[in-house]
């Protein structure tokens, strides 16, 4: 069951051009565009006339025709026009979805309902070019969300499967903390390391080398806003939690998890700096490592829904360091009961 009263992430700004963008969320089909005026908008994906894609249509001013017969629709999915007569049919209308446009962001509201604008999340950073330079990107991943939700909550995995790049044996040594807010339904992890190697995603971009501080503090808004705080400084002055250490540099690496159908997956990811500003070299650095870093990610978590889906019996084992993305699996879990009794 998909918990549908929640904004999720449906495209990055940077996605979208003079041709509709046609995407599957939480089962449904979407096309994504924006009209002449700068506007963005979200329309289900299907003509009501012979059900051919919208989002291979065309958009002329602010309203999106379709590429088979005509039919015409604006912003709020009314049919406006169609082809030989004048009369328009009352069920030629489609669906219109609510959306926001945050910085490089573009969020949609899933629930049957009026959206509800207390559930989006705040996400100033990414609009803030002033102080923060972002590089973003999307996967597609074939596999559940759970398993997503599994791999961010735990980042012990970075000294395995990363290890080329942003792991280090530290980060699987470091004990974490965790802490479940059930009021607000946030999950918080944080793993403070000290006196530790600087791994290459870091030492390339901060000039840092040999032992750093290193901080990973995340908060997860269950279903699918998930922020990373990292914070590196050099060994011995650690991080302050409310970043005003001059000393230290700063990364928010966002992921907005988005589920697509059945075992299958959106991954958007947006990764901002404080530092550097401006650098197009270690743009295309940061990039391209965290690029690296999430196809690695999909080919671990691709392996393991394939496991999965040949119904073998897999018998889990659960330790100290999987105790953020239980309690994950706990809220999740209670959101969901919550929206069935609703």
């Amino acid at each position: 069951m998909y918990l549908r009263d929640n904004w999720y992430v449906a495209a990055l700004t940077s996605e979208l051009g003079a041709r509709p963008l046609s995407r599957q969320i939480l089962g449904e089909h979407v096309a994504i565009f924006r009209s002449e005026s700068g506007r963005v908008m979200v329309l289900a994906d299907q003509c009501p006339h012979r059900g051919y894609p919208l989002s291979l249509g065309t958009v002329v001013g602010e309203l999106l025709v379709c590429g088979y017969h005509g039919f015409t629709f604006d912003s709020s999915g009314t049919c406006v026009a169609v082809p030989g007569q004048d009369r328009i049919p009352s069920r030629a209308d489609v669906r219109s979805y609510a959306v926001v446009e945050q910085g490089i962001l573009v969020w949609i509201w899933m629930g049957r309902g009026e959206a509800d604008p207390t559930k989006l999340p705040d996400t100033p950073w990414l609009a803030d070019t002033e102080h923060w330079s972002t590089v973003s990107g999307v996967a597609k991943i074939s596999a559940s969300f759970d398993l997503l939700v599994d791999n961010l909550l735990d980042l012990s995995h970075e000294t395995f499967l990363h290890n080329g790049s942003i792991g280090t044996p530290e980060v699987a040594t470091t004990p974490i903390e965790v802490e479940v807010d059930e009021e607000n339904h946030v999950v918080r992890v944080f793993r403070h390391m000290n006196a530790v190697e600087c791994p290459p995603f870091y030492a390339r971009t901060t000039g840092l080398h040999g032992k750093i501080d290193r901080w990973q503090d995340i908060d997860y808004t269950p279903p699918g806003h998930y922020l990373l705080h990292a914070r590196i400084a050099p060994v011995s002055q650690p991080p302050l939690p409310d970043g005003t250490d001059d000393h230290a540099f700063h990364m928010k690496i966002f992921y907005g998890l988005t589920p697509s159908s059945e075992g299958k997956v959106y991954d958007f990811w947006a990764l901002a700096r404080d530092f550097c500003m401006g650098d197009d070299e270690i743009d295309r650095f940061l990039e391209k490592m965290q690029t690296g870093v999430v196809q690695e990610d999909v080919d671990a978590l691709n392996i393991l829904q394939s496991r999965t889906d040949e119904r073998r019996e897999v018998s889990e084992v659960s330790v100290k360091i999987d105790r953020g993305g239980l309690a994950a699996r706990r809220m999740l879990a209670s959101m969901t009961d919550a929206q069935s009794t609703s």
